[in-house]
């Protein structure tokens, strides 16, 4: 017998078997050449597919490799003043900016700065 993903297949003349789960019998028989095979041999048989990262290739995955995941530090600006109360010296400005790090339709990554001290967090929203 021979398993290509799902299917399996004689190994005398290469017939399709039936499917060992609907198989009422022992026995799982070629309807081409009688070849039989025990049907326990089929009872841990595990199916595991993968797809290849280009196996589908198309305009919106090519345009994934664009988008720009990691930044170094000196290429954020300080970003926008806004009144928020740093959580840990009190102050209540902090710079913040945005940046969409997640997929497209959950919120963006907002990073907080404070204009005081300089604690850094960020939320997602």
């Amino acid at each position: 017998m021979s398993v290509v993903g799902s299917l399996i297949f004689c190994l005398d003349c290469g017939n399709l078997l039936d499917n060992p789960s609907t198989v009422q019998t022992a026995n799982i028989e070629c309807s081409q050449c009688q070849a039989t095979y025990p049907k326990a041999e089929f009872s841990n048989l595990k199916v595991i597919t993968t797809t290849a990262e280009d196996a589908f290739p198309s305009k919106l995955r090519s345009k994934r490799s664009v988008v720009k995941t990691t930044l170094k530090k000196d290429e954020l600006s300080e970003g926008a003043v806004i009144n928020e109360k740093c959580p840990k010296c009190g102050n209540e400005e902090m710079h913040y900016h945005t940046l969409q790090l997640r997929s497209a339709d959950e919120g963006a990554t907002v990073f907080y700065t404070c204009t005081s001290c300089g604690y850094k967090f960020r939320t997602n929203n």
